[in-house]
């Protein structure tokens, strides 16, 4: 699975992989992939420095990246402790309903939160990039758009692509404005902050938008025959995120979330709020339902929701309460029905995708080569 982006990069396979695991990321690189680890979840750059000193003991010396999630635009000035004081008392007590109705128990006296979105923040992201910078990453993905001018200039001082995630042609065109190497074109199945063009007409129409720049058609993915569609309508290679979520180097923390992602169908999913704010797919539960409940209070924009239901949802996963247990996920979990390696997914998507283009060219008149 050759384009001219996987050759530049050096790796075997035009497949990249973002993932918030370690392990999974340098699994996806030793694989012949591009492992990109998510940093949103890294408040402490201490955090970051340990999980990319693993990712090089580990990746075989093959390329790999980072994902942030950092706002174009600076905010000066704003703590984390601002954004909380802006949070409504009735959103809080709504959160302390809503868990007290589910049993879900209390954090033990002093544990703190091991769930914050705080990765958004201009200070935080920007010193994710401060440890990032000293490791010989390939490649810097932004989730919030296109990051700061003077970010893409010091990752282009450095030899490093830049790419950015959009879900129309129209954000797609204002990254290329920017100087962004890679667009991602990220449609409505994909898990996580999505938007709301299918991948199918999303991706052809980013390729067409800020041609000659290469594309990753992202969404709904997770068979060698997707491959090859997203090749076909112009993409230079894909990018998995939901898919590597029960790879059994995936650590979840949590056989309850993992069972009801095997069991989940694609259209057991939904575009809500709860989360973060934006719209972001995610397995459906009783959480993201009483959120976009009309009679509820609603959610609050970015990045209030995620600071408000941060310590909530920790406790919803430490304990497993399963009509509330969730996580971002595509409509790709339909296909999500076993625990494999990742090793075992790629020999899945290079065997797919052979037979894929085989059957292209019986139907052309060619026979496969």
């Amino acid at each position: 699975m050759q384009t001219e982006l996987s050759q530049e990069l050096g790796i075997e396979h035009a497949v990249f992989g973002f993932t918030p695991f370690p392990a999974v990321a340098a699994a996806i690189s030793r694989a012949g992939g591009f492992g990109v680890l998510g940093a949103v979840r890294y408040t402490a750059p201490e955090e970051l420095k340990r999980d990319l000193d693993w990712i090089e003991a580990h990746v075989d010396g093959r390329p790999y990246g980072l994902d942030v999630v950092m706002p174009a635009r600076k905010v000066e000035g704003v703590t984390e402790a601002d954004v909380e004081a802006m949070i409504p008392e009735g959103h809080r007590q709504f959160v302390r309903d809503t868990l007290a109705k589910h049993g879900v128990p209390e954090l033990a006296e002093g544990e703190a939160s091991g769930w914050r979105i705080t990765g958004w923040m201009e200070q935080v992201a920007r010193s994710q990039l401060d440890v990032a910078f000293d490791y010989p990453i390939r490649l810097l993905a932004n989730a919030l758009g296109s990051p700061p001018a003077d970010v893409i200039a010091r990752a282009h001082d450095q030899g490093v692509l830049v790419a950015a995630l959009a879900g129309s042609a129209r954000h797609a065109r204002k990254h290329q404005d920017a100087g962004i190497d890679i667009v991602v074109a990220q449609g409505y199945e994909a898990g996580g902050h999505t938007g709301e063009i299918a991948s199918m007409v999303l991706t052809p129409e980013v390729v067409d938008a800020v041609a000659p720049l290469p594309v990753l058609a992202a969404g709904g993915i997770g068979s060698g025959r997707q491959v090859a569609a997203a090749l076909a309508l112009g993409a230079q290679g894909v990018w998995l995120g939901s898919l590597w979520l029960t790879t059994t180097e995936a650590d979840l923390h949590s056989p309850a979330l993992t069972r009801k992602l095997l069991a989940a169908g694609s259209g057991d999913t939904v575009r809500s709020r709860a989360l973060t704010g934006k719209p972001a797919r995610q397995l459906r539960t009783e959480w993201t339902d009483a959120w976009d409940d009309p009679d509820g209070p609603g959610t609050l924009p970015m990045p209030l929701q995620g600071l408000l239901v941060a310590e909530a949802v920790s406790r919803i996963q430490k304990y497993e309460v399963d009509p509330l247990l969730g996580t971002p996920v595509g409509q790709i979990v339909g296909r999500m029905t076993s625990e494999r390696s990742v090793q075992a997914v790629f020999d899945d998507l290079t065997r797919g995708f052979e037979r894929a283009v085989d059957r292209v060219n019986r139907i052309a008149g060619r026979s496969g080569q």
